[in-house]
């Protein structure tokens, strides 16, 4: 089964309205440019707020299902397509996640996914805003084929990569929001994004299946500081790590990329590393530390 990848890449206002409307305007492009499945960045209706420690930013959050996913579950249904959105949850007073929902091309919300590990580094203060997810690692059957979601940080962890496949995952969304701090980018810009493409380039590798990342373009400063440089390039990996397409370091861009279903069968078969798998040797990957 073939179908066409729409990963929506652009740079955030200050206005969440504004963003919103963006975003789903490019959702209805990519839609009648033959898009099937259409994912957001992370976090599109902000700035990356996670830079500073505000309590004013919980403003920010909504609802699920609420104003947002409604709007996006609308134009699943008109223009029969899949969306996976990135939304700043407000679950209960107090309690806020970081929160993809799954829309399935007749407008029903399949499912949400829950950011599971949450980072905490110089400007990326996100333990202050977020609890970690309790919806454990998912895959949905859609219209279009049966995806997996995780978000930016998520990334780094071969397990939750491997934990989706097993569920039988074709394809793996990674919204993202992530960039350079500018006085580091000429020193360790080249590997830190050399590292983030080749780990999502491994997670289709061992898994045998495509890897989508999307990320957002522009520089955003908090008041009195340097600022994120985000670094653009979303892209999808194919089932053997090559990367399929890939968008631009500083354009806004519907990056649409036509993927075929049925490489991930073949692959797995052929590279069979899923059978392989001793699952009777693993039981220490639950240990945090193995003295």
């Amino acid at each position: 089964m073939k179908v066409t990848l729409g990963l929506l890449q652009h740079a955030c206002s200050a206005s969440p309205a504004d963003n919103l409307k963006k975003t789903l305007a490019l959702t209805e492009q990519a839609a009648k440019k033959g898009a099937k499945i259409i994912c957001t960045q992370e976090l599109f209706r902000s700035q990356y707020f996670c830079q500073s420690e505000d309590h004013e930013n919980f403003k920010l959050a909504e609802s699920i299902p609420g104003p947002s996913t409604v709007a996006f579950q609308k134009l699943a249904k008109k223009y029969k397509v899949v969306i996976v959105a990135s939304l700043f949850e407000k679950r209960a007073s107090g309690l806020y996640h970081n929160t993809a929902v799954i829309i399935d091309a007749d407008g029903a919300l399949l499912g949400i996914y829950r950011k599971m590990h949450i980072p905490d580094d110089p400007l990326f203060y996100e333990k202050f805003y977020f609890t970690p997810g309790d919806t454990g690692f998912r895959a949905w059957q859609t219209k279009y084929g049966k995806i997996g979601v995780l978000i930016c940080w998520d990334q780094w962890y071969p397990e939750g990569a491997r934990l989706t496949a097993l569920q039988g995952a074709e394809i793996l969304f990674y919204p993202t929001a992530i960039g350079w701090h500018p006085k580091e980018k000429a020193e360790y810009g080249p590997n830190q994004h050399g590292a983030w493409e080749i780990s999502h380039r491994g997670h289709a590798v061992a898994n045998g299946c495509y890897v989508a990342a999307i990320n957002r373009i522009g520089t955003e400063k908090p008041i009195g500081g340097d600022g994120l440089e985000f670094w653009g390039q979303s892209f999808v990996a194919g089932t053997s790590g090559q990367i399929l397409a890939k968008a631009s370091v500083d354009q806004e861009e519907i990056l649409l990329v036509p993927v075929d279903l049925d490489k991930v069968d073949v692959t797995r078969t052929h590279w069979p590393f899923l059978r392989d798998r001793r699952i009777d040797a693993y039981g220490d990957l639950t240990k945090r530390f193995i003295d």
